[in-house]
C-alpha cells in the first residue's frame, strides 16, 4: 500500500476521533472531571444509530441529528442528579472518577442484559464503497464521517467563541473561581458542558455504528484511546486533542500497515506513556500551578 495511501485512511479515521475526544477534553477543562463514561455514551448513540437503522432504515447521519438533542438532555439530567451532589467537595476531583466508572459499569450491564454481547453495525451502501483518484481510493464511509466530524467540530468551535454562553464556558475553563466571582453561574454552565460533552460523544458513537463493530464492552477500548488523546493533546485544550487525534490515527495507520493491526493500538499507548515522561500537562496544555 502507498504511503500517500495510508496517510490518508489515518486521516480519514483521525476526524472521527477528534469528535470522540473533543466532549471528553471539554468536560475535563470545565469541570476537571475525567469523564470515564464517555466511551459508553458514545456506545449510546452506535446502539440508537443501529437500531434505527435496522428498523426504520434511517440513514446514520440522519441518526446523528437526532441523537444530539437527546444525548445533551440526557448529558444535563444525570449531571443534575448526580455531580451536583459532591460539587463541593474537597474530593471531587477522586468522587467523579469514582461515579464516571460506576455509570460506564451499570449501563455496560444494562446494554449487555438488553442488547446482548454480539457484536453489531449498520451497513449503508457508502459504508463499503470508495472514491476512486487514480491509483488511490478514499474510502466514502470514512470520508463523510470524518467531514461530518469537522463540520461539528466547527460549529462547537463557533459556539464557543462567538456566544455568550460560550465565553462563559471558557471563562470557567481558565479560572472556575475568578468566573464566580465576576457573576458566572458555574453550576449552569458545568450543567451545560456536561451535556455538549455527552451529545458529541453521541454524534460520534452514530458516526462509529457503520466505520467500527461494537458490542457492550467495546467503550473499554474506547475509552483507553481517548484518554491517550486528550493527554496527549492537553487535558481541556480543543485544538491539542484534534490535532493528536490526526497526528496518532496517521501514524497508528503506518505501524498497522508494516507490523500489521495488532500493534495498530500500541501506537496511541506508547505516545501516552512518552508525554506522560517528558511533558505530562501535554502538548498545548499548562503546566500546574507548583
Amino acid at each position: 500500500m502507498s504511503t500517500l495511501q495510508v496517510a490518508i485512511f489515518g486521516l480519514m479515521l483521525g476526524g472521527v476521533f477528534a469528535l470522540m475526544a473533543s466532549g471528553l477534553t471539554l468536560l475535563f477543562g470545565v469541570m476537571r472531571i475525567v469523564n470515564l463514561a464517555h466511551g459508553v455514551f458514545i456506545l449510546l448513540g452506535a446502539y440508537f444509530a443501529y437500531f434505527a437503522f435496522d428498523w426504520i432504515g434511517l440513514d446514520p447521519f440522519l441518526s446523528m441529528v437526532a441523537v444530539l438533542p437527546l444525548m445533551f438532555l440526557l448529558g444535563m439530567a444525570i449531571y443534575r442528579l448526580l455531580f451536583t451532589r459532591v460539587e463541593g467537595s474537597s474530593r471531587f476531583g477522586e468522587m467523579t472518577v469514582l461515579l464516571t466508572f460506576a455509570i460506564a459499569l451499570i449501563m455496560e450491564g444494562l446494554l449487555g442484559y438488553f442488547f446482548t454481547g454480539i457484536f453489531r453495525s449498520t451497513s449503508p451502501s457508502y459504508g463499503t464503497s470508495a472514491f476512486i483518484l487514480g491509483d488511490l481510493f478514499i474510502p466514502k464511509g470514512q470520508l463523510y464521517g470524518s467531514l461530518a466530524s469537522f463540520g461539528l467540530l466547527i460549529l462547537l468551535w463557533i459556539f464557543l467563541t462567538r456566544t455568550r454562553t460560550g465565553t462563559a464556558i471558557r471563562a470557567t475553563m481558565q479560572n472556575r473561581t475568578a468566573a464566580q466571582i465576576v457573576g458566572v453561574n458555574v453550576r449552569w454552565v458545568s450543567t451545560i458542558s456536561f451535556g455538549i460533552g455527552v451529545a458529541m460523544a453521541g454524534a460520534a458513537g452514530a458516526l462509529m455504528s457503520y466505520l467500527s463493530a461494537f458490542y457492550p464492552a467495546r467503550h473499554w477500548q474506547w475509552i483507553a484511546l481517548l484518554l491517550s488523546l486528550v493527554v496527549l493533546g492537553g487535558l481541556g485544550s480543543l485544538k491539542g486533542a484534534v490535532i493528536a487525534a490526526l497526528s496518532l490515527s496517521v501514524l497508528s495507520a503506518y505501524v498497522s500497515d508494516w507490523f500489521g493491526p495488532t500493534w495498530s493500538p500500541m501506537t496511541f499507548y506508547l505516545a501516552l506513556f512518552l508525554i506522560l515522561l517528558v511533558r505530562p500537562q501535554g502538548l498545548f496544555g499548562k503546566a500546574s500551578a507548583a
